[in-house]
């Protein structure tokens, strides 16, 4: 049986002693991380080869391997995440609003961390160092449980951060990972309520719909991303088809991957052969519906309602023609998880209202889904795309893993 009290109680010394730090030993911390990193790419590279090979002994599909896969590029640009975490205003303490009462009380709202936060993700060895970095930044002590695909890389860049909060004059535990990757090791966190503060979890549906479920623990909703793209009968097709290549194949395996292309009937019979043509570079399958089909031949699978809805995470399209920007924004609306949402056209009232109608925590106008990233979007990196409404939206960066209390001093005031 796994028993999550001492890794708890770990955390929560840690949780106090970091929440006081100041910047200056934060960063110091980060710094050095950064620096590991760079010095030790070729051994974490060997190590991460292993959990690959094994992975894809198990059959891990290449999109999914693809995301467990570390190279020295990958290595640098982690590091350069948390080289710009350090560059980012440390948000603890900040003053959010002040006010004098008119009875002489001074109000004030500050910036405080969150305290404990437990992070449950699959094969992104990314992730360990992306939401340690903020959580550390932000004054919080992280407890990880990765997927057990990438465990042995997981645990060796914990053991590199670890190493670098002791030489800044950190806990260690500020910083910990669960060796256990098994699902009762991940019901125990959903049940760490007095240990865990918020609990974030990044992976597939499943993932996701057990902790919102089971968890006792606050839960932020992140990552499920049906992402659609609509190219609107006023848009420039060579762009479209730009955008589409790179939001389903740069990295089908991610979740601000485009699944779902909706095209307005007007230039169906346009962009078809020439975005066919651009996915088939990538042999991307394509499903679509019957006037897709009637354009583009035998090529196409035919779409099933189930289509619509999933999340691919792979070199498979959903394709689907619609009438016009109304047919597209329901369909949106239905099938949407929330999560990033485009339109290609170069109409300003079409664009304003696709902005204005769609629901999502990130709605593009002519560029790609795949910029749903905290580091694209300058937070340094990002603990997670949250997908809820309270109390975080989009990209997760620093703010977002702090909460608030007031501050109130007084000389002497008692409540008539």
């Amino acid at each position: 049986m796994f028993d999550f009290e001492p890794v708890g109680l770990r955390a929560k010394e840690a949780s106090r002693e970091i929440a006081a730090a100041d910047s200056g030993k934060k960063n110091l911390a980060l710094k050095l991380i950064a620096e590991q990193l760079c010095e030790k790419k070729r051994d974490i590279i060997a190590v991460n080869r292993g959990d690959v090979k094994k992975a894809e002994a198990k059959g891990l599909k290449s999109s999914l391997a693809d995301r467990l896969y570390l190279n020295e590029k990958r290595i640098e640009g982690i590091a350069e995440g948390v080289l710009q975490v350090i560059s980012l205003t440390d948000p603890v303490g900040e003053i959010v609003s002040g006010e004098t009462r008119p009875n002489g009380l001074r109000v004030r709202k500050i910036r405080v961390p969150l305290g404990v936060v437990g992070i449950i993700y699959e094969s992104r060895p990314n992730v360990t160092v992306d939401a340690a970095a903020l959580c550390l930044k932000s004054g919080n002590a992280a407890i990880l449980r990765g997927g057990g695909d990438a465990l042995d890389t997981n645990v060796f860049l914990a053991e590199i951060m670890r190493s670098c909060l002791e030489k800044a004059g950190l806990p260690a535990d500020c910083i910990q990972l669960l060796s256990d990757t098994s699902r009762e090791a991940a019901n125990a966190m959903m049940k760490a309520h007095g240990y865990i503060d918020v609990l974030i979890p990044r992976g597939g549906a499943g993932l996701i719909r057990a902790c919102v479920e089971n968890s006792t623990v606050p839960v932020i909703e992140t990552g499920v991303g049906n992402c659609h793209i609509y190219v609107d009968s006023a848009a420039s097709i060579p762009m479209a088809i730009d955008i589409i290549d790179n939001a389903k194949t740069q990295r089908p395996g991610v979740c601000n991957a485009c699944e779902t292309v909706l095209l307005h009937r007007d230039i169906a019979e346009e962009i078809l052969p020439k975005l066919k043509k651009r996915l088939d570079a990538h042999k991307v399958e394509i499903r679509g519906c019957e006037i897709t089909k009637m354009i583009l031949g035998d090529c196409v699978v035919p779409a099933s309602e189930e289509d619509w809805a999933t999340e691919y995470l792979d070199y498979i399209l959903a394709v689907k023609v619609v009438d016009n920007i109304y047919d597209a924004i329901n369909h949106i609306r239905k099938y949407s998880t929330g999560h990033s949402e485009c339109i290609v056209t170069d109409s300003l009232p079409a664009a304003e209202e696709f902005q204005r109608s769609i629901d999502a925590a990130a709605v593009y106008v002519n560029a790609s889904t795949r910029f749903t990233d905290g580091f694209e979007l300058g937070l340094g990196a990002e603990i997670g795309i949250s997908t809820a409404k309270l109390h975080a939206r989009g990209p997760m960066g620093l703010k977002e893993l702090t909460t608030v209390k007031y501050l109130i001093n007084g000389n002497g005031q008692i409540r008539q």
